[in-house]
């Protein structure tokens, strides 16, 4: 008996790992995801000043070469579900990985280099390689976690985005920066040195995924490659739900990115906390948001995906938004207490944040018949996002700076207008209800799930115990 207890105890760990949301087949994916992540992180909130001192540009200019890298971005993410439709999630990682580390390698020299169109161009490419690798993935898991705990998986994979991207990758770079000299020197150490985390986290993936539904392809064998590639574009422009769904959560984390380029300075300056100040600030703010990202996951399993996104994402989102903007400027500047009051601002609009997690689930169970094509919007809209947060910014400032408003203007003016999406996405989510958001399917789909695990159990453990070396 108590070999056959020794042989079984995997199998009861893979199915804690499914009852909680993580398909067990994938979970040395979750953990490649989360060191991937750290490493972009690490550039997160120090990039905007890094290459205005490198370069000696203007911080407009540096902004725009983010934009054009969130452009990158937005592509890669749609081509990230339409490649893993047609050659499968895994082989699409593997392209992700090998497009970031060429360009990354150039992005590096370029830097050094001090050329600007260098860094441009090779920062532009880089963009495709972090989306095709991680939003392949998030593909991976919407195929493959049991259909009670949609949502939920989709908050675990948040959970390992955003703990990279930007808190574990911020906390690496507090330590990093001043272990490689400090000043503009440490800061280009820490990125070198944060390209180890991104080979860990591939190889994790690679060598540690080996489940067959992400080695094949997704669409239907009958549709061309032409077709599937283009089928999540044929899709919004014939399903306004889905077209919807894209909207909202393209609006979704657009003004976390835009929070990147406009914090940093005035954390860091105008209110005199620091840049290691920021960088804590950033870790604790979304720290609160990794925390969440399950519980809102699995909220929205319980109580209904939309609902849980129009009222813990959207509304709550907007509110703690104009709470972190405005909580730093009405307490005393560089105050102990009041850096204190301002982090817990923004740890509020973190959490809230997470609120969207559903929209993963939502946007595939509104085009049931081409799940993967919903994927490709869900995913472009989640690369995209970077692109309309660094775009606000850049419209919103020049336009108020050609009326000469002052600098905290310009910058409520940008926090305003992306309050102003949030509204538009209040109203756009409330139509996009699915079978999901009826109490009584809900339930039935459970009972299911639940059955299914059961009989897999039983079935796994019945084979143990008449041999417990597992064979027939």
């Amino acid at each position: 008996m108590s070999s056959t207890a020794g042989t079984s105890a995997p199998q009861v760990e893979g199915h804690f790992l499914d009852r909680i949301g993580i398909p067990q087949v994938l979970k040395w994916g979750f953990l490649g995801v989360l060191l991937f992540m750290t490493g972009l992180g690490v550039e997160s909130n120090i990039l905007t000043p890094h290459l205005v001192e490198v370069l000696h540009s203007k911080e407009s200019a540096v902004a725009a070469i983010i934009a054009s890298y969130s452009l990158a971005v937005a592509v890669g993410s749609y081509l990230s579900g339409a490649l893993s439709d047609l050659i499968g999630p895994k082989k699409v990682m593997m392209i992700g990985f090998l497009v970031w580390a060429v360009f990354q390698v150039g992005f590096i020299l370029a830097m050094a280099s001090g050329v600007f169109w260098l860094v441009a161009v090779t920062y532009f490419f880089r963009g495709f390689g972090m989306p095709l690798f991680t939003f392949s993935f998030l593909v991976w898991v919407n195929i493959t976690a049991l259909k009670s705990k949609a949502g939920t998986a989709i908050g675990w994979f948040y959970v390992m985005f955003t703990g990279g991207l930007p808190t574990l990758g911020s906390l690496v770079a507090i330590g990093a920066i001043p272990t490689f000299g400090g000043g503009v020197g440490g800061e280009t150490g820490a990125i070198i040195f944060s390209c180890v985390l991104n080979v860990a986290g591939f190889l994790l993936v690679w060598l540690g995924c080996h489940d067959e539904k992400g080695k094949r392809r997704i669409a239907p064998e009958g549709e061309t490659a032409s077709q599937v590639i283009f089928s999540g574009l044929r899709l919004t422009f014939t399903n306004t739900k889905v077209l919807q769904g894209f909207l909202v959560r393209l609006i979704n984390t657009a003004p976390e990115f835009g929070m990147f380029i406009v914090m940093p300075a005035v954390i860091s300056t105008s209110l005199g906390w620091g840049q290691s100040r920021w960088l804590a600030m950033t870790v604790a703010v979304y720290a609160g948001n990794i925390l969440f990202n399950a519980f809102f996951g699995n909220l929205g399993d319980r109580l209904g995906w939309v609902t849980t996104v129009r009222w813990f994402g959207v509304f709550a989102s907007a509110v703690s938004l104009l709470a972190w903007w405005y909580v730093p400027h009405m307490v005393p500047a560089g105050s102990g207490w009041g850096y204190i009051v301002s982090v817990v601002a923004g740890v509020c609009y973190g959490i809230f944040l997470a609120g969207f997690v559903p929209m993963g689930a939502i946007m595939p169970a509104n085009a049931p018949q081409h799940r993967g094509a919903a994927m490709a919007m869900y995913t472009t809209a989640a690369g995209g996002a970077t692109f309309l947060g660094t775009a606000v910014v850049t419209i919103v400032l020049n336009i108020t700076g050609a009326f000469g408003m002052s600098t905290f203007a310009q910058n409520s003016a940008v926090i305003w207008t992306f309050v102003a999406l949030y509204a538009c996405a209040f109203i756009m989510v409330g139509n996009l209800r699915t079978e999901q958001d009826d109490p009584e399917h809900r339930r039935k789909i459970k009972e299911a799930d639940t059955q299914a695990l059961a009989i897999q159990e039983a079935n796994e453990n019945r084979v143990t115990i008449q041999d417990p070396a597992g064979r027939d």
